[in-house]
Order: C-alpha cells, then structure tokens, then sequence
C-alpha cells in the first residue's frame, strides 16, 4: 500500500516539475526577443536603396482577334433556293455569285408590269398631243402622266426584287460553313453562311484612362496568342473618342497583317504596348509592395526603424514595379520579411547591391 502513495507521489512530482520547466523555459525564450536595456532585438531583412533610372513602359494587356470585314450571307427575298455556287470554307472574290433564288413568279409579274407600262406611255403621249390640241384639259393630262410615272416605278421595283435573288459576294474573303442546300425554301432570317475576310485582322484592347493622353494613332505594338511562340506586330489605327466611364478604360484598335492565314479570329490576344520612355523613374521589387484596403504601401528603413509609406505605382512586370510617388531616391526598400513587419519595428537591414 505504502509503495502505492510512494508511487503515484514520485508521479506528481515529475509532473509538477516538467510544468515548472516549461514555464520557465518560455519565459527565458521570450526574453531573447529583448537586448540587456530591454528594448526589442532587431529583426534582420533585405533591402535595396532606390536610385532613379530610365523606364522603358510597356503595358501588358488582354485583347482579342477580329477578323477585317465578316458579314452574314442571308437573303434579302423568299424562295426556293435554285443553285448554290460556292465551296464550303472556299476563298471567294467580291461580286462571285454565292446562291440563287428561284425568280420565276417575279419575272411572271415584270411581265404584266411592263405591259402596264407601256400602255401607260402610250396613253400618256396620246394625252400630250390632245393637250397640245386643247382638246383635254391640263388636269386629264396630269393622271395620264402619273399613271404612267406609276407603272414604270412598278416595273423598276420588281427588277429591283429580281436583282436580289442572286445573292453575291460583297467582299473577298473565305465563307464558312453553308445551312441551306438546294431546293430549300429561304427567307430573309435563314442564315446561309458567314463570310469573312482574314488577310488582315483587327485586334481591341482596352488601357486604362491614365494612358490616354500617350497612345497616338500610328502607334506600333507587338502581341502574341495562347498556344504560339510566335510574335507578330500590329499598327493603332482607331481610338474611341471618349473613355468608358463604367470601366475608365480607353478601347484601342489595331490592324495586323495575316497573309499567312495563322491567326484566326475570336482568339484572345497578349498586347505589349510601348508607352513614353520614363526618365529619372523609380523601380522596387514586386515582392516590396504590398495591398492594403486604400492602396499600396511599402516599408522603408529610418533611423533602424521600419517606417510605412503609402505610394502610388503604375507599371508592373515580373520582377518590378513603376512608384510614381511615395518614394525618392536614396530610400532603403526593405524587401524580405515585409508582411511581418509592422510600424517602427527595429530593422537590421542586409542591402543588397
């Protein structure tokens, strides 16, 4: 029994005496974050010392492929289609003959039509003589005149009708897929196909209203597309008047060549536009900035402290980013350990060169 409280007392004791340990144990570790005065040891970071230097500004943005000229192939009559005289996903000259529609009926009706016509005229010069006679009066003339006027604006109308069932390229370029085959009954709201012209390709893209003032027409930028290493150039020919006040942004557009046929319209493009040279700009590492709920700050060293700055930034690449305020020469970035830091925190800076 003795042996038994021996026991479970050699059991207390132990554990009561590893408590004790810890609790001194961390009050000695949270005594290493202070010196013998008792201040805050300093923590070690990383930092540069800004120097100002030329910036070549590119932006980086998304854009998107147009193709020059795309229209919808419909008609303009209803009918039954008589020939059609293209080849799927075949390059077509402007005025080829793509589909016909049946015009019998409307032939049928010029007939009739210029039969009115002519008898029209004829009355009408019959009216003229009596009228020169003074055997009819100016007014009996007049509705000869304007009955004849009529007919021959029906017989204009309905050739008008007739040219419209031969549907014809209005441009050059290669049409798409074809929804209709002979002997089907078109109406002007059957899509026949799509014709586009690629030779050349638009690409929009928008840039924020800040740039506004350094994009010019005549502009040169460079761009690329998703699954290609291959780089092509494009020329701004057309900017918007008026920046988009939901978005702030200003649209672009641009013309690239494509007599190749490698880019194909819908695809999303990544535009490099060059913007002015920057003289005298100040540059930090992206890993320097950091968001916060009204903007962007850094952290520079002052005094062996760290000390918040709140900037402005503009331009960012991978490695860096373009300040615009906030920072001047001779500022130590601190580039390491910035999301732990806080205001006035001692520093013990590493720059690098």
């Amino acid at each position: 029994m003795k042996i038994k409280y021996i026991i479970y007392t050699l059991l207390i004791v132990g554990f009561g005496s590893l408590i004790t340990y810890r609790i001194i144990e961390n009050k000695n570790n949270s005594g290493d974050t202070k010196d013998k005065s008792g201040k805050p040891n300093a923590t070690t970071v990383s930092g540069i010392v800004v120097q100002t230097q030329n910036f070549d500004n590119n932006l980086s943005l998304s854009g998107s492929l147009e193709a020059n000229e795309q229209v919808e192939i419909r008609s303009e009559v209803s009918g039954i289609v008589e020939s059609i005289n293209f080849q799927e996903g075949s390059n077509v000259t402007k005025g080829q003959l793509l589909f016909k529609v049946n015009d019998q009926e409307l032939r049928a009706q010029l007939s009739q039509a210029n039969t009115k016509e002519n008898l029209a005229s004829e009355n009408e010069r019959r009216a003229k003589l009596l009228l020169q006679k003074e055997a009819i009066s100016q007014e009996e003339y007049d509705v000869a005149k304007a009955e004849y006027a009529s007919t021959k604006a029906q017989s204009q109308l309905i050739k008008a009708q007739i040219a419209k069932t031969s549907v014809k390229a209005p441009f050059s370029g290669k049409i798409g897929l074809r929804a209709i085959s002979v002997g089907t009954y078109i109406t002007p709201a059957i899509l026949v196909a799509k014709l586009v012209n690629i030779s050349k390709l638009k690409i929009t893209f928008s840039i924020p209203e800040k740039y506004a003032s350094q994009i010019k027409t005549n502009a040169n930028l460079s761009f690329s597309v998703d699954g290609s290493t291959d780089k092509y150039t494009a020329k701004v020919y057309a900017i918007e008047p008026a920046v988009e006040i939901a978005t702030r942004t200003l649209q672009v557009r641009a013309i690239a060549e494509n007599k190749d046929g490698k880019l194909l319209p819908g695809t999303f493009a990544n535009v490099e536009l060059p913007l002015d040279i920057i003289k005298d700009a100040i540059i930090v590492p992206t890993e320097a900035i950091i968001p916060v709920q009204n903007g962007r700050k850094v952290f520079i060293s002052s005094n062996g402290q760290a000390k918040e700055v709140m900037v402005e930034t503009a331009t960012r690449t991978a490695t860096s980013v373009l300040v615009l305020s906030g920072l001047k020469a001779g500022d130590t970035v601190l580039t390491s350990g910035v999301m732990s830091l806080k205001n006035e925190t001692p520093v013990k800076v590493k720059v690098k060169l």
